[in-house]
């Protein structure tokens, strides 16, 4: 398990607590369009503000975001930075889900090289305790939770078509006839990561090249990102589709971050807040 991170720390204007001598860290997560999604974003900061974390939220917004709602993120302590969009090359790739395509602008945080370490949480995701010691962990390594192929958005893959999942690899075997297994797989939408210009633009540039699939930016990242990526424990990025594919897997009392997907509303966890 990773050390516990407790800075001696002081509470800021915005909520967010302050360590005394501030490491470049912060989490990050994504905005677009003029919707509902904001609320979500919101419950975010509101959620890791209730946790003390000692770290700020930037918001990496497209031009599309209206002002008011960059304004309401300010008033919660939000760092609002403004990218613009990646897209993936064209070709006829029918997405799982039709707004996947807008992710891959997700790959405009790496350049945000101010912080040397971030966490990435999506929108949809709540955090129930302080998760500020996983940046703690070593550096040089890609850290986020196993995916679940069980759901019916991921039938188009050889895994959910034979029953296969990382999650219970000892239920259902790789067939020795399809070859070796496949990599592990990480779900997307939270991640700790270190920006870096370098790599920022190494993605850009194999992007161009890489044909979308049906996961978009996920499975681009973890085609990318394969040789570094760190397996950690699901308690950090719980899919509510874990509770009723793999219930044997999940100690309620020790999940830390939820993740709000699959056919729950992501405004859900606002609720909560």
């Amino acid at each position: 398990m990773a050390p516990e991170l407790v800075p001696t720390a002081a509470k800021s204007v915005t909520g967010f607590t302050k360590p005394v001598t501030i490491p470049k860290r912060a989490y990050v997560t994504f905005l677009a369009g003029n919707g509902d999604y904001v609320k979500g974003v919101i419950g975010l900061a509101k959620g890791l503000r209730k946790v003390m974390t000692a770290y700020p939220l930037v918001v990496a917004v497209l031009p599309d975001v209206p002002e008011e709602h960059r304004e309401m993120l300010e008033a919660q302590g939000c760092i609002v930075r403004e990218i613009e969009p990646v897209n993936p090359p064209e070709n006829q790739t029918q997405f799982a889900m039709a707004y996947y395509v807008i992710n891959y602008s997700k790959l405009r945080i790496w350049e945000f090289v101010e912080y040397s370490k971030m966490i990435y949480l999506d929108g949809d995701i709540q955090v129930y305790e302080n998760i500020d010691h996983l940046f703690d962990l070593p550096d040089g390594h890609f850290y986020a939770v196993m995916d679940c192929f069980c759901e019916r958005t991921w039938s188009h893959t050889p895994q959910y078509k034979i029953g296969y999942c990382q999650q219970c690899p000892e239920k259902v075997h790789w067939p020795k006839e399809m070859g070796q297994p496949p990599s592990l797989y990480f779900n997307a939408g939270m991640f700790l990561f270190e920006p870096s210009i370098d790599t920022y633009h190494d993605l850009l540039k194999t992007l161009k090249v890489t044909p979308p699939t049906p996961f978009a930016e996920q499975d681009f990242l973890n085609m990318y990102f394969k040789d570094i990526y760190k397996p950690i424990p699901f308690v950090y990025n719980l899919v509510l589709a874990m509770l009723w594919r793999h219930p044997e897997n999940v100690e309620l009392h020790k999940v830390k971050v939820v993740h709000y997907c699959a056919a729950v509303s992501n405004a859900m966890h606002i609720l909560i807040y």
